[in-house]
């Protein structure tokens, strides 16, 4: 967040915090620390100024007046090294509390503090009716032979599974189709590091609020992306772009990594699991337009659903429910009538200049204009596991197999069954 956005108003910060959930004492140790920064520097600049009337003076002056103001010099120069040091320690705690704070929701953006008070704007399809009791994707998967839980367990612990087979192939399927389609939206696709350094992680916002959530290779101080978000975000860290350029649409499939820390990551399936595929979209546009290409990205986001012909609904999200870069984050939940639940797929969010601020990406308006930050939106498109399970338990039929949807086919030779 922009410091001098808190500076100017404490108590709308405040509130804001309180809106998100968020503890009122990161502020409290904000204002603590500015208020001695501030007294601290005007100390230096007092200091400072007297240094420098002094050396017009001091030439001027001789005998005992002299040594005395020669003296008085040497105080005051220990003073300021003493007083730059303080400036340095208060500004890096300064700089480490203000990572803290959450970006400022949208005024449109309802005010809640569960995911009860999210709001649908949109449903698409209609939740279908069994003539037979529909199974779920964990007995789906087994008697198809197409997902192996066991064996995921033995390689890497619990969390993790095994796709076989044809199960393989229509996650592979899936992700081409994404690709693909996002392709032909308007997306240039990339394919960056799995692994990001620690500029990275505190530039997308996910360091030091989710750093429990992530996987750290201490030895090299490198993280595992917790979303392909991350590095695709910091490709253009430390850049500062022409208007020209902008607006830039990237798209990329990565596996992904989260600990799931303090949730129930035994949860039986494929619904919350420590390793993911996805396939994401990442946008930089100009500050003016930013919360309409959230809706262009959005609706993109929606078109792989509606490809796919599954059932599914969008929500906006309230201020409690928000990731903490996210000035307006839409979800996008699919249907699983295995279990009969709304699987969330798919965050879309306009990040304002909050992500562009912390990972320093700007553009210049006009060649001979300061530089500005551009604004970040983000959004999967989709996340595999809970696309599968939603795919695998609404086109099953009373037989057991799984019909293949029509736009995978193509990506997997013709095939129409899994059985």
């Amino acid at each position: 967040m922009d410091v001098n956005v808190i500076r100017h108003d404490p108590e709308a910060v405040r509130t804001m915090l309180r809106d998100r959930k968020y503890d009122e004492d990161i502020l409290n140790r904000f204002l603590e620390l500015d208020r001695e920064w501030r007294a601290v520097v005007d100390e230096g600049n007092r200091l400072r100024k007297e240094r420098n009337e002094a050396s017009l003076r001091i030439s001027k002056l001789s005998g005992e007046e002299k040594a005395e103001a020669v003296t008085r010099m040497k105080e005051v120069a220990v003073r300021i090294g003493q007083l730059d040091a303080r400036v340095a320690e208060l500004e890096a705690q300064r700089d480490d509390v203000v990572l803290l704070f959450p970006n400022i929701p949208h005024e449109t953006v309802p005010i809640g503090d569960c995911y009860e008070k999210n709001r649908i704007v949109m449903e698409f399809g209609k939740v279908r009716d069994f003539d037979f009791q529909p199974k779920d994707h964990i007995a789906l998967g087994e008697d198809l032979d197409i997902i192996d839980f066991q064996r995921g367990v033995k390689v890497a612990g619990s969390g993790f599974f095994v796709l076989k087979g044809d199960g393989a192939r229509m996650e592979r399927a899936l992700i081409n189709y994404m690709l693909d389609l996002h392709h032909r939206q308007g997306y240039t696709e990339v394919f960056p590091p799995v692994v990001v350094n620690r500029a990275a992680v505190i530039g997308t916002g996910q360091y030091p609020k989710m750093k429990d959530d992530m996987y750290w290779c201490e030895r090299d101080d490198l993280w595992l992306n917790p979303t392909a978000e991350v590095p695709v975000t910091n490709l253009l860290q430390d850049e500062i772009l022409a208007k020209e350029d902008l607006p830039i649409y990237y798209t990329a499939y990565l596996p992904s990594f989260r600990r799931e820390a303090g949730r129930h990551a035994e949860m039986k399936g494929m619904i919350r699991v420590h390793e993911f595929n996805k396939v994401e979209l990442v946008k930089f546009v100009l500050p003016d337009g930013s919360f309409q290409e959230l809706e262009s990205l959005l609706n993109d986001a929606q078109d792989v659903l509606r490809g796919l012909e599954l059932p599914f609904r969008t929500l906006l999200l309230c201020t409690g429910d928000m990731g903490f870069a996210s000035a307006k984050t839409y979800d996008l939940e699919a249907h699983a009538p295995g279990s009969g639940s709304w699987l969330e797929v798919s965050s879309c969010s306009c990040f304002t200049d909050f992500q562009a601020r912390r990972a320093r990406i700007k553009y210049r308006p006009e060649p001979h204009l300061k530089s500005e930050f551009v604004h970040t939106l983000n959004g999967s498109g989709l996340a595999l596991p809970r696309t599968m399970v939603s795919i695998m338990e609404n086109c099953q039929d009373r037989e057991g197999r799984i019909h293949i949807p029509k736009v995978l086919r193509p990506y997997m030779q013709g095939q129409e069954l899994i059985e």
